[in-house]
């Protein structure tokens, strides 16, 4: 049936958007809306819309956000949603972002601006978690439908998914499934209703029959456009993280400031050195500070020339590349036991180019305050008018020049600017040590240090030491004085198991601590069953987040049983699975990732302040940031700047940084790139309010774990 379009039900901006421009028309249409590049965001303090707002943060999207639950909040109306500048009509918002599809009460004003506004500028809407019932393009669940948990299900992305928003990903959308006892996800699984123009776009079975249910989906009515959300996540659940993008580049059509890339590093520490061993006797680790009194015999742990043949090969089958973090004493240390012999390091040299380098200064000598080891925990030691005595400038300037010119002498590719400090010392460290070695960064400057290493879990926030810029890197929780996964469970349990256990009592003295063990784990079993798919969860969970931050782990770690590669494995291999080829994992080296923590920094400051402008007119984005401050954008493949293409290729756009001089920059998107447009139909009245969507107990809280030690 021939369906006729009614002009009057379209703004003029509307029609603009529907039909497109003219053939050779200017990239700025005279007569087009400005809509500028800013979400808004209408939240009930549920952890849908939270999770939404956290990506557009992450990315470096900006958003309004409207609390409902809040009495001294803006009215949501026709002066809050548009107004004229320049005599061009402005819609302040590129799409509207609502807790389910009407959050307000019945009859509201609030939500008949909302759904006119949407219809003038063909603007779209998100519901980010909301009931199945037709107000929605859904069945209701009890006709034929489902209503409960979703833990475990692996969904699916449909044909019109891939060839539309979620195209990033292979098709696989496995629902987390982490504790048999808590109710994780909670979801409303319906087909569209009958006569409703839905299109989904991730889909589930709806248990006991053959039928699928919508999870995600499109339901285009009345002139707008709407995202049906009908599972309910939190910023942290790997479903959610996985369809973020998607979610996004869905509201903005694929035009809006920010970005997003996957990321995954790993720093192998200590390369060259040995690492001393966890004795399951003593329960420390003999060699090590805290291990006092001379007991037990130090039993090192070091690679040999097989793992590194092992390492290589392994990075080649996974397309990955893993930065080796290195003592150069440990190899002079090596040849001088051995009638000058070290057959690692003539191995590693040799294969100096198949691996990135990072000094790691020359004894993995302790930088910070001068320690007192004859007491469990070490303290600082003082003078005699209490005043913390330091390592002193030249022991530091020492540890890293010495380093690098043997790093330099063996041929190693090193990156000089770059520097992690052994157990990331000279660096404050709580308790004993609440401030830095004042003779730190005095010695970064004398070495040229631009990127120092820090602690994830004690030094989270990008911080300046001298002239050096802190890069934040993730301890995972595979142990540095393990070689063999039996230690490495045995050293777990001693930790995350209480005293009436044997354990350390740090989970009774510390509750919150996330990883504490019920019972001791199997030995045999115990590393494979329980601690290699949590790491791997929560290394997944840090590279699903847009998080550049490298995780680090130990030599240690790929000698004997290589009990890091299970985990570096999960990561890897998973990614694979879920991600299509136009979406690699994103593997940068130390300095790269602290300029993309450094410009995301300053892009974050700059929103706050109200110092970025930005909106699309046509074909034309304008966007105008403070001088010094790079703009970072997504946008559609062909997008060019100054005659230029714009940004490099990812997940089926283009996104990328460019440098501003503080004047407006313009953009010109493809001519395939067409706003999207409303529907063609009369103008109704909003929808009833949405009945209650159910949030199982316990869901929100559930966030991931970041090692401590």
């Amino acid at each position: 049936m021939k369906r006729t379009i009614r002009a009057t039900a379209l703004s003029v901006g509307a029609l603009i958007a529907a039909l497109g421009p003219p053939a050779g028309a200017a990239r700025a249409d005279s007569t087009a809306p400005r809509i500028d590049l800013r979400i808004l965001v209408v939240s009930d303090g549920g952890p849908a819309t939270d999770a939404v707002a956290a990506e557009l943060d992450a990315a470096g999207t900006p958003y309004t956000e409207v609390d409902l639950t809040r009495s001294d909040r803006p009215t949501v109306d026709a002066a809050f949603l548009a107004d004229t500048v320049d005599g061009r009509p402005r819609a302040k918002y590129q799409a509207v972002v609502l807790p389910n599809d009407n959050p307000f009460a019945a009859g509201s004003a609030e939500m008949a601006a909302l759904a006119s506004y949407e219809r003038t500028y063909a603007l779209p809407q998100v519901d980010a978690y909301t009931y199945a019932r037709p107000e929605a393009g859904l069945q209701y669940p009890v006709s034929g439908g489902y209503s409960g948990t979703v833990d475990g299900v692996r969904a699916q992305v449909t044909a019109a998914g891939q060839a539309g928003p979620f195209g990033y990903l292979d098709g696989a959308v496995p629902f987390e499934d982490n504790s048999p006892s808590v109710g994780e996800s909670y979801a409303y699984l319906s087909p569209p209703a009958a006569g409703a123009d839905f299109t989904p776009y991730v889909q589930a079975s709806i248990p006991g029959t053959s039928k699928q249910g919508s999870l995600v989906g499109e339901y285009r009515h009345d002139g707008r456009r709407e995202l049906v959300v009908t599972f309910v996540y939190n910023q942290y659940q790997q479903q959610f993280r996985l369809l973020a993008r998607g979610i996004v580049e869905w509201m903005t059509g694929g035009v809006h400031l920010g970005a997003a890339r996957n990321y995954f590093a790993v720093h192998v520490d200590d390369v060259f050195a040995a690492d001393d061993r966890w004795d399951t006797q003593l329960n420390c680790t003999p060699g090590d500070v805290d291990c006092t009194g001379g007991a037990g015999t130090p039993n090192p742990i070091r690679m040999t020339p097989a793992d590194v043949d092992y390492a290589t090969a392994w990075q080649s089958s996974h397309r990955f590349t893993l930065d080796l973090v290195y003592n150069g004493a440990g190899s002079v240390d090596q040849r001088e036991d051995n009638n000058g012999v070290d057959q690692l390091a003539d191995k590693l040299i040799a294969d100096r180019d198949q691996f990135r380098w990072v000094n790691h200064t020359y004894t993995h000598a302790f930088l910070g305050c001068e320690q007192n080891t004859t007491v469990v925990p070490w303290t600082c030691r003082t003078d005699a008018d209490g005043s913390t005595k330091w390592v002193d400038r030249s022991t530091i300037d020492h540890e890293i020049a010495t380093n690098r010119a043997w790093g330099q002498a063996a041929g190693l590719p090193l990156q000089s600017d770059e520097l992690v400090t052994g157990e990331h010392s000279g660096l404050k460290l709580l308790p004993q040590q609440p401030d830095d070695n004042p003779n730190l960064a005095p010695a970064l400057a004398d070495n040229g240090i631009d990127w120092l290493a820090s602690d994830n879990s004690r030094d989270p926030e990008q911080r300046k030491v001298g002239p050096a810029t802190t890069v934040s890197r993730y301890p995972m929780n595979v142990f540095y004085n393990t070689g063999r996964a039996a230690e490495q469970v045995d050293e777990y349990n001693w930790i995350y198991t209480g005293r009436a256990q044997g354990g350390s009592g740090i989970c009774e003295d510390n509750p919150a601590t996330t990883t504490c063990l019920p019972s001791p784990l199997n030995t045999g079993t115990g590393y494979g069953d329980h601690i290699v798919p949590l790491e791997t969860r929560i290394a997944f969970g840090h590279v699903l987040s847009n998080d550049p931050k490298p995780h680090f782990i130990h030599q240690s770690n790929l000698a004997e049983d290589r009990i890091a590669y299970p985990v570096l494995n999960g990561v890897l291999d998973g990614y694979d699975t879920l991600f299509a080829d136009n979406t690699p994992l994103v593997n940068l080296r130390m300095k790269d990732i602290g300029t993309e923590l450094q410009r995301r920094a300053a892009w974050k400051t700059a929103l706050s302040a109200g110092q970025v402008t930005a909106y699309r007119i046509g074909d034309a984005v304008t966007v105008q940031a403070p001088s010094g401050v790079a703009v970072t954008a997504t946008l559609p493949t062909g997008t060019t700047l100054g005659g230029n293409a714009f940004g490099g290729a990812y997940a089926g756009e283009v996104s990328g940084w460019t440098a501003s001089s503080g004047s407006a920059l313009t953009l010109t998107l493809p001519s395939s790139a067409v706003a999207p447009a409303a529907a063609a139909a009369a103008e109704t009245p909003a929808t009833r309010p949405a009945p209650h969507t159910k949030v199982p107990a316990g869901m929100t809280e559930q966030v991931p774990y970041t090692p401590d030690s």
